[in-house]
């Protein structure tokens, strides 16, 4: 019989706490998994799952506009904001009681209170005093609260975005992140009067930079202002609904909500780290090593916690990696090379592998592959939205190192090529591959000769 009350205990209630508690109860261990709020993490609780509903909710304006090409007459469309809320509440309630179905299927225990580290084996559970052989800490993110931001109590953040009591009539969204740009999108679709104000000099930081200027250029041809070098200084409250927004430039801005997505910070406050003798970073991160184990050799960190890589996929990937090595016999490193996202912008981005200009950095010579037309869905509704596809090549071993989409379906031709570069198929690879016409997608495999090529950094050809 085993010293402890369990075989592992989990700290956090999102996707990979929840992976690790039902793979590792699945397989006879001891398991509990504790959850102060609701089981499914910022994904599905106030995160990507909710964000995507609401992309799909502001999108039918557009819809409604381009049916005219196609021969439909479609009524004056009107919008009720409570509608949507409420069956977005619907539907992540049915996710969230899934992730609790599959825990208690497997056989873990849960628990709905917050729990701390005591010591390296020791947890407090809602007052209430448990032991583990190993734990695992998932406790995610939260927004970055910018508390010396002047008037940052009047603002609002991505977890209280989905739930406003009424649309607001203009905001101002600080960030320039996809969080930052997917929601300035989401707020104009359903028709606020919507800024982005980012303090760098162009939006989506890390992203190729062909796809971060045509996206600047075609929201704000949709009508989304984007005032880049420029920061809040000030929030001002002027009365119910109506707030004042000071800029750095000297600029001022009415709006009756701000919204911060400027970052996100690991949830390690309170959690009892050093009582445990766990390390954190200089940002409340928790260093891990390949395995996601922390300093403590009983103790591992997965997800957001870790600010490695901050995707729910990543988190579930990490988990599996816990369990391969820790019951499986089966030691398995995590793998953060070649992740595929999105960004479900309007239009949407899908990626894989490195920009342009980070390619240039590592490899001496490079193909750069480049396609920019307008999709055949928008010939016949007028709309002028251009979709661009880059492929970014070595220009030596002629393997493809960058994927790089933006248009319609972009997020899902981004997981297919993830498989592409994953198992790094080279251009002629590509070039072998039949067609699918006709399709968008077919100018991945059409695209013969190079657009440019790069040596060393810079552009020839």
């Amino acid at each position: 019989m085993s010293e402890f009350d369990y075989d592992l205990f989990v700290i956090g209630g999102g996707s990979g706490g929840v992976r690790a508690a039902r793979l590792a109860a699945g397989l006879g261990k001891r398991v509990a998994v504790a959850e102060e709020y609701r089981f499914g993490g910022t994904c599905v609780i106030r995160g990507c799952v909710p964000k995507k509903l609401y992309v799909y909710a502001s999108q039918f304006p557009e819809h409604f506009e381009d049916a005219a090409g196609y021969g439909w007459t479609v009524p004056e469309a009107t919008f009720d904001w409570k509608t949507l809320v409420a069956n977005k509440e619907r539907e992540i309630t049915r996710l969230e009681g899934l992730y609790r179905k599959g825990l208690e299927n497997a056989g873990a225990e849960i628990i709905e209170a917050r729990a701390t580290l005591v010591d390296r084996h020791t947890l407090d559970v809602g007052g209430r005093r448990v032991t583990a052989d190993k734990i695992i800490i998932a406790v995610g993110g939260r927004p970055n609260p910018h508390l010396a931001l002047p008037g940052h109590e009047h603002c609002i953040f991505s977890n209280e975005a989905f739930d406003l009591a009424e649309l607001p009539r203009a905001i101002v969204i600080e960030g320039g992140g996809y969080i930052a740009v997917e929601f300035a999108n989401i707020f104009h679709g359903l028709g606020v009067d919507t800024t982005l104000v980012y303090r760098g000099k162009e939006i989506l930081s890390r992203f190729d930079q062909d796809l971060r200027r045509e996206l600047h250029a075609t929201m704000e041809a949709k009508g989304i202002k984007i005032l880049c070098h420029d920061v809040l200084t000030e929030i001002e409250k002027r009365g119910e609904g109506d707030l004042l927004v000071h800029l750095k430039s000297g600029k001022t801005i009415e709006a009756s909500q701000v919204m911060l997505a400027i970052g996100r910070l690991p949830n390690t406050e309170g959690l009892g780290l050093e009582a445990a003798g766990v390390e954190t970073g200089k940002g409340g991160e928790i260093p891990v090593d390949n395995y996601s184990r922390t300093n403590v050799d009983n103790i591992w960190a997965l997800g957001d916690v870790t600010n490695r890589v901050q995707l729910t996929p990543v988190a579930i990937h990490e988990a599996m990696c816990f369990i391969e090595t820790e019951y499986r016999n089966n030691p398995t490193e995590v793998d953060h090379d070649m992740i595929a996202t999105a960004v479900f912008s309007q239009p949407e981005i899908g990626t894989v592998g490195l920009s342009e200009d980070e390619a240039a950095k590592r490899f001496d010579r490079l193909e750069i592959y480049r396609a920019s037309f307008r999709p055949m869905r928008h010939t016949l509704s007028g709309r002028q939205e251009k979709m661009l596809m880059k492929l970014v090549v070595d220009g030596d071993s002629r393997r493809v190192i960058g994927a790089h989409v933006m248009g319609p379906d972009a997020g899902e031709m981004a997981q297919l090529l993830g498989i592409a570069l994953k198992a790094r198929l080279s251009k002629d690879d590509f070039d072998r591959t039949m067609a699918v016409h006709p399709s968008a997608a077919e100018e991945l495999v059409t695209m013969y000769a190079p657009t440019y090529r790069v040596e060393k950094g810079e552009r020839v050809g």
